[in-house]
């Protein structure tokens, strides 16, 4: 690691206060290889929330209103150089906007937007500033689906043929929303949370993934969304065909109310040569499966696996890494592109959450129509 990567980027955050989840997630990962330090944040719009939220974090300045966050640390020789949105999907389009206009780094939590509008607007705002932009899809941060990628891109697989992905969960089987819950009341909110539900918050995950390994998109979408919760307003489960863009065929399966699934993503991927299999609940093995040949386990931090694997992975093997390593990863390679002058082809970008906002739309426009087949485009 060269010298000039050795010093902390100044980071800001906003949103994230207290009672929130996600934005714990994120000062962790920050935090994890030393490459932030966390100066500034917007994290609430009251003023003593924000204000409480900040002294608990050490952090050393703190501001209720983004714009003027971002206005303020631009004009400071210490201003923060890096951003981080965990905010409702509603609001990450218009603090983006702010920071990047001031040559502010942005980390975004997904998906990208609320709408498909504000997605486009927000790439085309984008395209005028110099700071550069990541969205947080940690699951393509594992090293098992790193090394996933990897075989499909070596050809181990052969010709894709089918990719078949779920996320599914059971915490909003009961209506959380009506019980004061803060995260199932957002979620469940059209004007928060945007067109779509379950989709939005963990199809967009388990979309990205299988895009990610097979390093493919959707073409065509056939879904049939549900709002199974009594008086919800958005779909809370999901049942998705796909058309692939390189001739496969796939299905997407996104529940919050599949009781007994606490976390459940898995992607299977099947070409001609082999199969791959991975689970977000068993992180560091992958199934390999290829043709005439027994099935292989495949563990992380062996030597056998390739350097894109290893290169995400910390510790030896035999020690599980999970979910908080892989959200650092993407923290710790998006430091080291900005530090270092480099550029990753593994980060998610403003197109990838373009993509994933036309593929949400697209599947609320199919259901909508009777299930019918869309063009994602």
């Amino acid at each position: 690691m060269s010298e000039v990567s050795k010093r902390r980027l100044r980071l800001g955050m906003v949103g994230g206060g207290e009672g929130a989840f996600i934005g714990e997630v994120h000062r962790f990962a920050a935090r994890l290889d030393d490459h932030y330090e966390l100066l500034a944040g917007a994290l609430s719009s009251q003023s003593e929330k924000a204000k409480r939220s900040a002294e608990s974090l050490g952090i050393i300045r703190y501001y209720t209103d983004f714009e003027v966050m971002a206005e303020e640390e631009s004009k400071r020789e210490d201003g923060i150089e890096v951003v981080s949105i965990v905010t409702p999907n509603h609001l990450h389009a218009s603090i983006a906007a702010a920071f990047l206009a001031k040559g502010i780094h942005v980390i975004c939590d997904k998906p990208l937007t609320a709408t498909l509008v504000q997605a486009e607007e927000l790439l085309e705002k984008a395209k005028h500033y110099q700071a550069q932009f990541l969205l947080t899809h940690n699951y393509s941060a594992y090293p098992m689906v790193r090394e996933a990628r990897a075989m499909v891109k070596e050809g181990q697989l052969g010709y894709i043929r089918s990719i078949q992905v779920e996320y599914v969960q059971d915490w909003l089987t009961s209506a959380l929303e009506k019980e004061g819950n803060k995260q199932a009341s957002w979620r469940s909110d059209p004007s928060q949370a945007g067109i779509a539900g379950c989709v939005g918050d963990i199809g967009s995950h388990a979309y990205q993934l299988a895009c990610f390994v097979a390093d493919t998109q959707a073409q065509q979408v056939l879904a049939d969304l549900s709002s199974w919760g009594e008086g919800r307003q958005l779909d809370d489960e999901a049942n998705i065909l796909i058309r692939f863009n390189n001739g496969a065929k796939g299905h997407l399966w996104a529940s919050q109310v599949a009781l007994g699934n606490e976390n459940g993503l898995r992607l299977r991927i099947y070409g001609d040569k082999a199969g791959l299999e991975w689970s977000q609940e068993s992180p560091n093995e992958l199934t390999f499966s290829p043709i005439g040949l027994p099935r292989q386990s495949l563990r992380r931090g062996n030597a056998y696996l390739s350097q894109a694997a290893s290169s995400a992975s910390r510790i030896p093997s035999g020690h599980p890494e999970g979910y908080l390593e892989a959200f650092a990863n993407l923290y710790r390679e998006f430091a080291l592109q900005l530090m270092e002058n480099t550029k990753s082809d593994v980060l998610p970008s403003l197109l990838d959450g373009l993509h994933g906002m036309k593929f949400i739309t697209a599947t609320v426009v199919s259901s909508k129509q009777g299930s019918e087949w869309v063009s994602v485009s």
